[in-house]
C-alpha cells in the first residue's frame, strides 16, 4: 500500500518531469482605430448680434436694394433721414428691430445704429445702457476713447476698429474698407447709441 505522503511525493516528481505549464498572460484587447477629437472651435456669432460687419442679414457694403430685400422699405418714408437723401439717408427698415437705423450713402449701406428701445448687443455683449467702464475693461488697448463733441465728460465716444483703424488717436478714418464699432457714451457714463460699420460710424449728426 502506498502511504499518502509517498503518493504526494510521486505526483510532485511526475509533474516536475513533465514540466510545469507556462502561465500565458491574457491577450490584450485589440486596439481599434485611434481617433483624434475635433478641435474646440469658438462659438458662432448669433445672427442677432451687432458686429463691425453688420447685423443679421445686413452687411456693410450691400446696396440699398439688398437692404430693402432683407428687411423691407423705409418704415417711415415721410421722415427726413438726411439733408440730401440721394447722397445720404438714415431710416428704419420695416422689418428691422425697434431702435435700429441704417445709413445708406450713395446707394450703399455704410452704417447701422441702435438706440432705445433696442436690446441688441455687440459681439462682446454690450448695448444701450451698459457702462463705459465695462467696455474699456473688456476691449483693453483696442478701445480708443475720444471726447464727445457736444456733451462734457463722462460723455465720450469709444471706438473699436477691427479693420483699418486710425493712424493716431483723433485722426479721421477715410479708408472705405475700414470697419469698426463706436459706443456713444452719454453724460451718465453709459451707452446711448451703438454704431457699427465703416468710416460713417464717425459721423456725429446723422448724415453729417
Amino acid at each position: 500500500m502506498i502511504r499518502p505522503m509517498a503518493a504526494t511525493a510521486a505526483v510532485a516528481l511526475l509533474l516536475a518531469a513533465c514540466g510545469s505549464p507556462e502561465l500565458v498572460p491574457p491577450s490584450a484587447a485589440p486596439e481599434g482605430p485611434v481617433t483624434t477629437p475635433p478641435p474646440v472651435s469658438a462659438p458662432a456669432v448669433d445672427d442677432n448680434t451687432l458686429t463691425a460687419e453688420g447685423f443679421g442679414p445686413l452687411r456693410i457694403g450691400m446696396s440699398r436694394a439688398e437692404v430693402v430685400s432683407a428687411l423691407g422699405e423705409d418704415s417711415n418714408p415721410g421722415a427726413v433721414g438726411g439733408p440730401e437723401p440721394e447722397a445720404c439717408d438714415q431710416w428704419r427698415p420695416a422689418r428691422a428691430p425697434d431702435g435700429l437705423l441704417v445709413m445708406v450713402q450713395d446707394g450703399t449701406l455704410t452704417r447701422i445704429s441702435v438706440s432705445e428701445p433696442s436690446t441688441l448687443k455687440t459681439d462682446r455683449g454690450f448695448g444701450v445702457g451698459d457702462p463705459a467702464t465695462s467696455i474699456k475693461a473688456a476691449y483693453g488697448s483696442s478701445a480708443v476713447a475720444e471726447p464727445h463733441k457736444y456733451v462734457a465728460a463722462p460723455a465720450e465716444d469709444i471706438f473699436v476698429w477691427t479693420k483699418g483703424g486710425p493712424a493716431s488717436a483723433g485722426s479721421y478714418v477715410e479708408e472705405a474698407g475700414a470697419r469698426g464699432i463706436r459706443y456713444e457714451i452719454n453724460g451718465e457714463g453709459r451707452v446711448n447709441m451703438v454704431h457699427v460699420g465703416g468710416p460713417a460710424i464717425q459721423l456725429v449728426e446723422g448724415c453729417s
